[in-house]
């Protein structure tokens, strides 16, 4: 049974020993055919490796990515693996049609852990969600996809949140295959919750930092009424980007016998955020705050305000870039695991890319389509 939260599937769910084989044709070979045996004319492999060597040229649609296979050339579809015609002794490409079914069948729990990244000993991992317009249908909801990155913009996985409920429910499947030892997990307001604080610090060993907002009322409170008058740890920070000037001031204080009640706080920092307009001049302020399980030792007020930032890495690498590079929110994928499957199909390609030092997507993307049948297999080792 896949982890993928509310989904049965017919395969196994991959162990941390799946996720650590290299080759990516041996990580695919770890998840089950999700087809009946009748009727099969490609291999469940091939067929997945064409989907990812198309999405890493630059294909956005089930149709782009047949087309991607029909022009394909024999030595190419020879490396991915495609069956033989026996009377020919020719590859033969799998249409648009066997591409989508495959790819809307498959576990996607499954996949996103299989392509995704060991996040095992890197500093942050942030948890976001983001939903993907274009598959709504009818009286369907659109599909919203909870992902982890780590802070170098590395996708780790992702769930989609069944309907009906929300991310809330997803967080501790999301993470739960992972060894999350000494990484501090950020999360906006909404994960701001005592089950996922013990979750992370009693079954991961992990710390967190989440926001406060007032969607915590009570806790909202207790941390705006503190002593921050007294705090005599700060850290002031400058930057400029998206047409504006912000200032950050960051203040930070132990909740030893300040009666915060969090689990496992050690922690809580006020960040007031100063923000000028290049255009137009105009000031805003705006005042959030952070509790972590940090110790003032491991997290000084300028540590805190990095691993804040941090939590903006996933929305800007990775949602942003899907968005704009995939057009992901005008995709009509709509039916089966479909908006889920390409949405892990496309944070894969960006892990690639970023992997080998494109630090723009899209002109890396540009890159990989004027050898479309040479560079995409080549930057995935299909050799």
């Amino acid at each position: 049974m896949c982890r993928q939260s509310a989904t049965v599937c017919l395969i196994k769910s991959p162990t941390r020993q799946h996720r650590a084989i290299g080759p990516l044709a041996d990580r695919l070979r770890t998840l089950a055919d999700p087809r009946c045996r009748r009727g099969k004319r490609h291999p469940f492999v091939a067929v997945m490796l064409v989907a990812c060597s198309a999405v890493v040229a630059g294909a956005k649609s089930f149709a782009a990515i047949g087309q991607w296979a029909t022009e394909a050339p024999q030595s190419t579809l020879a490396r991915l693996g495609a069956s033989t015609a026996t009377a020919f002794a020719l590859r033969v490409a799998p249409s648009s049609a066997p591409i989508r079914r495959v790819v809307q069948r498959t576990c996607p729990g499954g996949l996103a852990d299989l392509l995704g990244c060991n996040p095992a000993g890197t500093d942050t991992l942030a948890v976001d969600g983001k939903s993907a317009r274009g598959s709504r249908y009818g009286d369907t909801p659109a599909a919203h996809l909870l992902a982890a990155m780590t802070g170098s913009g590395q996708t780790v996985t992702q769930l989609r949140v069944p309907d009906k409920t929300n991310e809330i429910t997803c967080f501790a499947a999301l993470l739960e295959p992972y060894d999350l030892t000494g990484v501090t997990v950020t999360a906006d307001a909404l994960h701001t919750q005592r089950d996922h604080a013990r979750f992370l610090v009693e079954t991961k060993k992990a710390h967190y930092a989440f926001t406060v907002k007032k969607n915590q009322k009570g806790l909202y409170e207790q941390l705006r009424t503190l002593p921050w008058g007294e705090a005599t740890a700060k850290f002031y920070d400058r930057s400029t980007g998206h047409g504006r000037l912000e200032t950050r001031v960051v203040q930070a204080l132990t909740v030893a016998d300040l009666g915060v009640d969090f689990p496992h706080a050690a922690q809580v920092a006020k960040i007031v955020r100063h923000r000028t307009s290049a255009k137009t001049g105009k000031r805003t302020r705006e005042t959030v705050y952070v509790i972590t399980n940090l110790t003032s030792r491991q997290a000084s007020p300028e540590r805190i305000a990095k691993i804040v930032r941090s939590q903006w890495v996933i929305e800007n690498r990775l949602h942003f870039v899907r968005d704009t590079a995939f057009r992901e929110d005008a995709s009509k994928v709509r039916t089966g695991h479909g908006p889920e499957n390409m949405a892990t199909l496309r944070s894969f390609a960006i892990n690639q890319l970023r992997a080998v030092g494109h630090t723009n997507i899209a002109a890396g993307l540009r890159e990989m389509s004027l050898r479309p049948f040479e560079r995409p297999l080549t930057l995935l080792g299909l050799s």
